[in-house]
Parts: C-alpha cells; sequence; structure tokens
C-alpha cells in the first residue's frame, strides 16, 4: 500500500525540482487563488511554538507571511526558482524572515536550534524520508516541535479518499508509513486528518530520547 523509496534519489530530486523551477509562478498564483490549500497548509500555524522556528519546504513562502512576524523565522527550500519566488512575497508584506535555498538532508543548522520546524505538503516529494526526519530530529531543539501536513491514506479508507491518495502517488509523491517513521526517529506525534476526504493530514510530532 505504502510507496517505495527511489532507487535513484538523485534523480527523484532533480526531477521534482526542474518541475517545480517550471512551475513556480503558477504554482504561486495557485495557492493565492485557490483558498482550499491555504486553508489545509495553515492549519499548522496553531500548534507552531517559538521563539525560534525552521520552515523546511517553504516553496512560494505564503504560510511564511501569515505567522513569520510572531517568532524568529528562517527557512529552507531546495528549489532556487521557489526561493526566489518566496523573498519577493515575503518583501511585498514586509516579512524579515531569513530564507535561502538548501537541501533537507543537509541543514545549514546547528543541532538543537530551534522550537518548532513546519513542513507543509512536500515531505511526500524527499527522496529518503528516513534521511529527512534524521535531519529534522538533529535541527530541534529537546521536545521540540515537528508540525506536518501531508498526503496519506484516509484512516476510514473511503474510496474516494484512497483513490485521491493513490492519485497523488501516480504524480511522483511518496506515500509513507508515518508510524514507523516517526517511531525510527523518536518522536512522539499526534495525527489528525485535515481535508481533502481524510488524505491531508497533520503531524504534531516532539522530539524525545
Amino acid at each position: 500500500m505504502y510507496s517505495t523509496e527511489p532507487a535513484d534519489k538523485k534523480q527523484f530530486s532533480e526531477e521534482f525540482d526542474r518541475l517545480y523551477g517550471r512551475f513556480a509562478k503558477l504554482y504561486d498564483w495557485t495557492v493565492k487563488i485557490f483558498p482550499i490549500w491555504r486553508n489545509w497548509i495553515s492549519q499548522a500555524i496553531p500548534h507552531i511554538v517559538g521563539p525560534k522556528v525552521l520552515e523546511v519546504s517553504f516553496g512560494t513562502g505564503y504560510l511564511l507571511t501569515q505567522y513569520a512576524n510572531n517568532f524568529e523565522t528562517v527557512g529552507i527550500d531546495y528549489n532556487w526558482e521557489l526561493t526566489c519566488t518566496a523573498k519577493g512575497n515575503l518583501a511585498a508584506n514586509h516579512i524579515p524572515a531569513a530564507i535561502q535555498q538548501a537541501d533537507i538532508e543537509h541543514l545549514p543548522y546547528r543541532s538543537e536550534t530551534f522550537n518548532t520546524v513546519v513542513n507543509t505538503m512536500a515531505f511526500s516529494g524527499y527522496p529518503d524520508g528516513r534521511l529527512a526526519l534524521a535531519e529534522i530530529y538533529r535541527v530541534l531543539q529537546r521536545n521540540g516541535r515537528f508540525v506536518l501536513i501531508d498526503i496519506n491514506y484516509p484512516q476510514n479508507r473511503n474510496w474516494v479518499g484512497l483513490k485521491l491518495t493513490r492519485f497523488w502517488a501516480s504524480t511522483g509523491d511518496i506515500i509513507r508509513n508515518m508510524d514507523k517513521l516517526f517511531s525510527q526517529a523518536k518522536f512522539q506525534y499526534e495525527e489528525t486528518e485535515v481535508g481533502g476526504l481524510g488524505t491531508v493530514h497533520l503531524y504534531v510530532a516532539t522530539k524525545i530520547g
């Protein structure tokens, strides 16, 4: 039922990077025009605690414009075009968040730096979920919080939700057993379905150990 990790992780990342680079402006307008996407990812905001917050894979920066002024906020994204677009959106909204291009598997921050790491609709696009989660764990402070929103199977297995999840998987997204990943990475977590007929899941995970 769950996806297998890609055999060629570099090729997987490069293909996603080219895709987002090609459609960066369209993606930006899609987020701005259609409220459903904004409603999904905005449900991360009440779970963010500071003072230090990292958003990983911020896309065009919409979510940053909604909360970053309240914290000491930084962010990284793998894609250069998205990073440039996000910088423009932050400047237009007078948001001082420091963002840069970087890789989730090599976060440019010291261990135990952040109170919260935020990631919305991007984890399923990483080539190695275990390594990505390990880096997030590393940069979180003890009892720090990882707030994740992403696609997974509906808990009630409704047939429309199952088809939607399989559609996401057919586009290249990796649907993972998050319970297994969180347990291996020493996170305790709570999971809530927040949209998409049960396909959009909110995970609020706490670093333990």
